[in-house]
């Protein structure tokens, strides 16, 4: 029997990354499973928590529980899920725990859960990352601007200290930590924050047994392994490589226990040579139109609005070279005056859900459920729904998003610093024929860096869609309230390529293998994605679909 691994997963925040390593399945055997997860905002342990009751309850009745297809589908409240499946929901709260890192009460639910960990499983694996933001190049420069902010004493750049302490009494076989790209520049002191946590990487197990062996994950040639790193930005993993549908950059680091390092030697997995699309994931989801924050919200004023906003680009638009433009806004004229306008939210499933064939698509469906969650717009600001409705025509006309210089005066936001480039990409439109931009938290304040590709739903991404392009499947279910479901999106590790890294490290852990035997396990991992959604039996009662 193939060895099993106990997942410590810290700053856990909904648990893309975790979830990426729990779903890895090869034979209908589960080689990672979570043991405990630790975060500390209440709506994201909220989320994390649900997840693991999920995980459970499968693990034991093969699908998910009506009661959550109900929940998901807006057919019930949130139950009581302890009175659902009393088991797994124990479980949940025993794996996925609310504690702030670096305070005695979650070093003493750690220190107990590697205890727990070292009977139950063959060996463990530490995953998660420190909070970001002390470390991203738009957090300094923030910070800069805070009252008394001294660098060296925001307790966040050595949160990842506490990720060390842990490190150091697990001893695990390997770890993953996942931070931004920032984290490479920052500086505390005048040191830099890579070189620091590098020094503390390199002294564990100094004179006192197996030390780690730091790799970074390299793709070429359309197969990912784990190399030395030869340069800090060796470490970058872009999302995009992967089958991710998003151009997202970040740092992650895996180290390997001494005693089992020769074992990486060679090893390496197929990684996905197509690029994928914003098209690729949302193109299909029911059409939206957004609302309007501030005045009368009704299709009839949001139809006033737009086709006011229309018409007065189509003007603007008069030149011979603006000619497209000009006919595109006139189209839209003519389409919002006399065609059926689309609601602000739609749970309908897309034709054909959950059947078929293509691999990202089978990983985000899931066929047990009866409806989409989350798939809901918010309003924006009159001045606003013009300002969106030219860069997705923009986008779509030119094939890139406007940048502030492109957008005619008229539109021009009342900030003073609109024209000094300092907010060049204020508002980005999302291409449908490329993979979108990193997908952050800032999309919970207002959508400006995530406008919509369809020019007549002019609006900002929803949460269900933000979760596809960090490629959450649809029964991932996000609690807490809009903004913190934003929140959770944005500051998570994408699952699909978490899985993939797991896969990776996995054959790195498990010694060397033939090429017919990494060809045929490469084959059966896609073949189970494409499978995955039918693999899990569906509700046995049908509900209609909206």
């Amino acid at each position: 029997m193939p060895a099993t691994f106990g997942i410590v997963d810290l700053f856990a925040g909904p648990g893309g990354l975790g979830e990426g390593f729990a779903s890895l399945d090869l034979g209908g055997e589960a080689p990672f499973k979570v043991g405990i997860s630790v975060e500390k905002e209440a709506s994201a342990h909220r989320t994390l928590t649900l997840r693991a009751f999920l995980r459970a309850h499968q693990a034991g009745h093969g699908a998910l529980p009506q009661a959550f297809i109900d929940f998901h589908a807006g057919l019930i409240p949130e139950p009581d899920w302890s009175e659902v499946d009393p088991s797994a929901w124990q479980h949940a709260t025993t794996e996925a725990q609310c504690f702030e890192l670096g305070t005695e009460p979650a070093a003493a639910a750690i220190n107990h859960a590697i205890g727990v960990l070292r009977q139950d499983f063959d060996d463990t694996i530490l995953i998660g990352g420190p909070p970001c933001q002390a470390y991203s190049l738009v957090g300094r420069a923030r910070a800069k601007g805070k009252v008394g902010y001294v660098p060296e004493k925001d307790e966040r750049h050595y949160l990842f200290r506490e990720y060390i302490r842990v490190l150091d009494r697990l001893r695990p076989a390997a770890f993953v930590m996942e931070n931004v790209k920032g984290m490479l520049s920052s500086t505390v002191e005048s040191r830099l924050v890579f070189e620091m946590l590098m020094e503390d990487l390199a002294s564990l197990g100094t004179g006192r047994g197996h030390h780690y062996e730091i790799r970074a994950i390299r793709v070429a040639d359309g197969r990912a392994s784990l190399k030395e790193a030869e340069q800090p930005s060796d470490f970058i993993v872009r999302a995009e490589e992967w089958g991710v549908p998003q151009r997202r950059h970040r740092v992650i680091i895996v180290g390997i226990r001494s005693d089992l390092a020769d074992r990486a030697s060679g090893a390496s997995i197929a990684v996905s040579g197509v690029t994928r699309t914003v098209d690729d994931a949302i193109g299909m989801l029911p059409e939206l139109r957004s609302g309007i924050s501030r005045g009368r919200d009704d299709p009839a004023s949001w139809r006033r609005e737009v086709v006011e906003a229309a018409r007065l680009l189509a003007g603007i638009h008069r030149g011979r070279e603006d000619g497209p433009l000009r006919d595109a806004f006139s189209g839209i004229v003519g389409a919002m005056k006399n065609g059926l306008l689309a609601p602000r939210l739609s749970a309908r499933l897309p034709e054909g859900y959950g059947t078929s064939n293509d691999e990202l698509l089978a990983w985000l469906e899931r066929p047990a459920l009866h409806g989409l969650a989350q798939h809901e717009t918010r309003g924006h600001m009159p001045s606003d729904l013009g300002r969106y409705l030219f860069a997705a025509v923009f986008g779509e006309m030119r094939g890139y998003s406007p940048k502030a210089s492109d957008f005619p005066l008229s539109l021009s936001p009342d900030h003073r610093n609109w024209h000094s480039g300092v907010f060049n990409d204020r508002f980005r439109v999302q291409l449908a024929g490329e993979p979108s931009t990193t997908v952050t938290s800032h999309i919970s304040k207002d959508g400006h860096y995530f406008i919509h590709p369809d020019p007549m739903q002019c609006r900002s991404l929803t949460v269900r869609e933000a979760a596809r392009l960090q490629t959450f499947p649809d029964d991932y279910y996000f609690l807490g309230n809009r903004t913190q479901q934003y929140v959770q999106v944005g500051n998570a590790v994408p699952p699909y390529l978490a899985r993939q890294i797991a896969q990776l490290l996995l054959r790195g852990l498990s010694g060397p293998v033939s090429g017919e035997t990494a060809a045929a396990e490469d084959s059966d991992m896609a073949a189970r994605s494409r499978e995955m959604s039918s693999s899990r039996t569906p509700a046995s009662r049908s509900l209609p679909r909206r």
